[in-house]
């Protein structure tokens, strides 16, 4: 474990070695004022005389001993914090960059809690491990040994039994982690789904609010919540008597020193004197040991987190080249796809041809795999079998920077960072002037609503661009896709937050994302994509048809419940007096 988390440390590592010496220089100084009060005992147990100028020599060595001991040991906590943050910094961006090669997917996978506890909590729980448990650990072990060589040159009985109580506090030890590490994967489980659910809960709020879900949904957080404090109490309640069994017993080395050895100095087979010392230096070396010892018992918890977050890293990275895009056109080919989330396959060997330049319309029940076929042609996870072309070229054999800037993907539901409007849209291309960025959010129809902000497009998007409404967030979303200008437009959703007062302008914006492009688009208003060149209807991962939508609404079964099924939603509506009558 050491050696593992040593890698990450790279040039910092020798002022972790460093800290080690100043911390053993630091302990080492620590038990010599026992070694000057022995020598303040000792003339007292043999009845010698001693003059003030020898006490007062003692004490002040004793004072200048405390007075090293704080400087060193500070200076030492100075360079393992040093050394650990670096450590640290060294080990996070290991994991960002690890993470960047893993499909976007899997990472989203993973929710916003794990994530946010892996990155934060537990590689920061690594700190005691670098910055306490390495250093002290080396020290307060080192000088418990050498001290206890040195009790056994003065009285190898007495010094034995000064080790008595090592044993037993080992064995509770050993018991509490025996108990603890069973109980460990499920309270590491439980804080995971506990970090999710808050997330989760915080970030619906507003929606469990508006439809008076307040109830459900706070059973479930209340659930996860209680859960872990009945995990924690569950761990700890199996810990705490061993470890209040082992902190009483490790520190104690004079338990079966000073009444044996009384035994042994009356009966003649030891020295007063000899008893003496090795009390003191028993005392000296109690509490260091005890430090050392209860290091232990947080490395398996520093152990586990170390192995969950090399898990993470470890996992398959996506598979992709640093070549360039060297397709012969912008035409797209899902070549017999398969796809699996988990164990469950939900592609099943889909073939369909994207000519270049065409506009191909996904449709199909929730479940259907529409979302996932774009998904995994904007690469955010490896297919499971078959192939995804574009221009011949595998999508695997390109870097991610190559895919990127073929496509423009404009999902459902479009995140905004918290900077200006105007910087929002430049990431679609972060070359571009002001002037081009001000053309695209024309062409986007965002005008309408910039008016009515006071600072335009230098307005601030708010967290996660809450500062909009679902609408003005996709069209922000098109004109960074209009400004990115890629040869290959997937639309997936992109309508959902469509309004009838809008969605003329809304349909102005999209003409101008995919005019003269390879455009796939997934709706679920099938009067949206009557005109597309040729529609791909799904069905439990399949395609059930393709053609377009004359010819499947003459021989389709599935697309004409499905257009039945739309003009039936198109014609709800409420009449006065049923809206009285319900009032």
């Amino acid at each position: 474990m050491f050696k593992r988390v040593l890698e990450y440390a790279g040039e910092y590592r020798w002022l972790t070695y460093r800290a080690a010496a100043v911390m053993l220089a630091a302990m080492a100084i620590n038990i010599l004022p026992f070694l000057f009060i022995y020598q303040l005992i000792r003339p007292l147990l043999m009845k010698e005389e001693i003059d003030a100028g020898y006490i007062a020599v003692r004490i002040a060595a004793i004072a200048v001993c405390s007075i090293l001991y704080a400087v060193l040991y500070v200076r030492g906590l100075s360079l393992s914090h040093r050394a650990a943050y670096h450590t640290l910094k060294n080990l996070r961006i290991s994991l960002q960059r690890k993470l960047e090669k893993q499909p976007l997917g899997v990472i989203q996978e993973h929710g916003v809690g794990t994530l946010k506890k892996m990155f934060i909590d537990d590689i920061e729980s690594i700190e005691l491990l670098l910055a306490h448990a390495l250093p002290e650990g080396i020290a307060n072990v080192t000088v418990p040994v050498i001290v206890f060589i040195a009790m056994f040159l003065a009285d190898w009985k007495l010094a034995l039994l000064s080790l008595c109580s090592l044993p037993l506090g080992l064995v509770s030890m050993a018991a509490m982690y025996q108990a603890g590490i069973s109980k460990m994967g499920s309270y590491y489980a439980a804080a995971r789904r506990m970090n999710n659910t808050i997330v989760e809960y915080i970030n619906g709020m507003e929606v469990v609010k508006v439809f008076n879900r307040d109830g459900e949904f706070y059973k479930r957080f209340e659930k996860d919540v209680r859960d872990y404090r009945d995990f924690t109490l569950a761990w700890y309640q199996v810990c705490w008597p061993w470890m209040a069994l082992y902190n009483s017993i490790l520190p104690c080395v004079a338990l079966f020193t000073l009444p044996v050895g009384a035994f042994f100095v009356l009966t003649g087979h030891s020295t007063l004197p000899d008893l003496a010392l090795v009390l003191c230096m028993a005392f000296g070396i109690g509490a260091p040991l005890l430090r050392a010892l209860s290091f232990l018992s947080a490395l398996p918890q520093v152990n586990y987190k170390i192995g969950a977050l090399e898990q993470m890293m470890s996992a398959p990275p996506l598979v992709q080249s640093s070549a360039p895009f060297t397709g012969e056109n912008y035409g797209i080919a899902f070549e017999n796809v398969r796809f699996a989330y988990g164990e469950e396959e939900v592609l099943h060997g889909v073939s369909l041809a994207v000519p270049e330049g065409s506009l191909t319309a996904l449709v199909g029940e929730s479940g259907s795999g529409k979302s996932t076929l774009a998904k995994l042609l904007v690469h955010y996870y490896d297919v499971a079998g078959g192939a995804v072309r574009i221009g011949g070229q595998d999508i695997r054999e390109m870097s991610m920077e190559a895919l990127n800037s073929q496509i423009s993907y404009v999902a459902q539901e479009q995140f905004l960072f918290n900077m200006s409007l105007k910087e929002n849209i430049r990431l679609g291309k972060l070359d571009a002037g002001d002037d081009e960025v001000r053309e695209a959010a024309r062409k986007a129809q965002c005008d309408e609503f910039l008016s009515r902000l006071e600072n335009g497009l230098d307005t601030m998007a708010g967290d996660g661009g809450k500062q909009l409404s679902g609408g003005e967030r996709q069209r922000i979303s098109l004109a960074r896709a209009i400004l990115k200008n890629a040869p290959i437009v997937v639309l997936d959703e992109a309508t959902a937050f469509m309004d009838p007062e809008n969605e003329e302008k809304m349909n102005e914006a999209i003409a101008e994302v995919i005019r003269g492009k390879t455009v796939i688009v997934i709706a679920h208003r099938l009067s949206s994509i009557v005109d597309a060149d040729q529609i791909c209807v799904l069905k439990k991962g399949e395609i059930a048809a393709l053609g377009s939508h004359e010819e499947l609404l003459k021989n389709c079964g599935e697309c004409q419940k499905l257009w039945r099924a739309a003009e039936g939603s198109a014609q709800w509506k409420i009449s006065t007096a049923e809206r009285r009558e319900a009032e």
